[in-house]
């Protein structure tokens, strides 16, 4: 599949550019080499009204460089197609009409070639428009273009994550059951018990710190404020698929005390049994199979469990006899981590494309904190006290939606490393099944 759409100078060597240059160049690239085991057919796919076609992000994402930069920046701007400031909008109700979500997998045209395209031209009307900003503009003019180019580039990666778990979920329904990665020999890794990492109470400073998090944070992530945190303890690693096999053992699904009222009607209504992708008998005979990016492989119980809901991650800590943590104590233990130690787990890099098992690790430190699977914490998804949502069409990015979900912390397996930091917070609704995500249990202390 054709992922040529920059100009020689932009593919030979990117040393003589700026590093924002660079860094766009780059991630762009990240993108369509995402789709490279993709066909057009696959491309077009719609599984659900959750999720989009992979030609949708590829248009979208091109979409928001053109609406948000391009037309702000560049002289005598033009857009490629007209049509597309409709087609490709997802919810920027300030730029105006969108098409229906659900219908995304309806939009047989603009082909997948003519999407590329689109990219191309793009691409190197945005390098143009860099160049010249970078060179000719006031200060204040690149340091908007910066913040813009930046946001654009950390809302390219949110959907390059996306993009795998919507295809992962389209390419399920194939009775095939094909595969989107090559498989990879999975080691046998022996199963690594349960510290538990005590943490003392106090008042804390929670949110982005520039001087640790980075150059870059979401509005959400903003402002650090202080937030009282109870002695409480955190698991040393997330909840593994053995643990979870242990739960449906014991008839976890079938128990209404461990489930929350919403959970329970959710359980009942949609005839849960098992976790999303699994399949196999009740009582676990012949061992569990689930659906992933490399097609269907046994379930190793080592690894991290994913795919499960709000309700289900809920429920499995009250079986445990332990609950979920908010997200203050997660981020609190997340901050105590040297860099590079062992809380790093794996992310979209290493090509995995799920969880893997954990290896031998630090004693006293959690492990897995970042990359695998997100974790979900008891956190709703709210405002931090004295949120303002960013000025312009953007301040639409997040804060509209701070209603009915809750916040999930450290990234997947699906997740770039470079976009994940400890004050990264994601969100869903608390059904939401088909993204990477986990739990690690948490424990009150007297």
């Amino acid at each position: 599949m054709p992922t040529d759409t920059y100009p020689a100078r932009q593919q030979a060597s990117h040393t003589s550019l700026s590093p924002l240059v660079r860094r766009f160049v780059a991630l762009r690239q990240q993108t369509e080499a995402l789709i490279q085991p993709l066909s057009p057919e696959d491309c077009q796919l719609q599984s659900m009204p959750d999720a989009s076609p992979a030609k949708w992000h590829l248009a979208h994402l091109t979409w928001f460089f053109e609406t948000f930069i391009l037309e702000r920046f560049e002289p005598g701007f033009t857009p490629f197609d007209a049509g597309f400031r409709v087609l490709f909008n997802s919810y920027y109700n300030g730029v105006g009409d969108k098409y229906p979500r659900p219908k995304r997998g309806l939009i047989s045209r603009p082909s997948l070639d003519e999407v590329l395209a689109y990219r191309a031209q793009v691409n190197q009307r945005m390098l143009a428009v860099m160049d010249s900003v970078e060179a000719g503009a006031d200060s204040a003019r690149r340091q908007e273009l910066t913040e813009l180019v930046t946001l654009g580039l950390h809302h390219e990666q949110q959907h390059q994550e996306l993009l795998l778990t919507d295809i992962k979920h389209a390419l399920s329904f194939n009775p095939a059951r094909p595969a989107y990665a090559s498989r990879w020999p999975l080691a046998g890794i022996h199963p690594q018990p349960v510290e538990w990492l005590r943490h003392e109470a106090g008042l804390v400073e929670h949110g982005y710190d520039a001087a640790r998090d980075g150059e870059f944070a979401f509005d959400n992530e903003t402002p650090r404020h202080k937030a009282y945190v109870a002695a409480f303890e955190l698991a040393s690693r997330p909840v593994t698929n053995g643990e979870i096999m242990a739960f449906i053992a014991d008839k976890g699904y079938q128990r209404p005390e461990l489930w929350l009222s919403m959970g329970w009607d959710w359980v009942t209504e949609n005839k849960v049994s098992l976790p999303f992708y699994w399949q196999g008998s009740e009582g676990g005979e012949g061992g569990y199979q689930h659906f992933t990016l490399q097609g269907l492989i046994e379930v190793d119980p080592n690894t991290p469990a994913c795919h499960l809901s709000y309700f289900e991650a809920d429920a499995v800590a009250r079986w445990a006899g332990a609950r979920l943590p908010t997200e203050f104590e997660w981020e609190l233990a997340a901050r105590g981590l040297p860099a590079g130690a062992a809380g790093q787990g794996n992310f979209v890099e290493t090509s995995a494309f799920h969880p893997l098992p954990q290896q031998e690790g630090s004693r006293g430190l959690p492990a897995q904190m970042f990359g695998d699977v997100w974790e979900w914490t008891q956190s709703n998804y709210n405002p931090y006290p004295g949120y303002k949502p960013w000025e312009g069409l953007v301040g639409e990015y997040n804060g509209k939606f701070m209603c009915n979900q809750f916040v999930l912390r450290g990234g997947s397996c699906a997740t770039p490393q470079s976009h994940m930091r400890a004050s990264y917070r994601n969100f869903f609704p608390p059904d939401a099944r088909w993204q990477f995500s986990g739990l690690r249990l948490a424990r009150d202390l007297a």
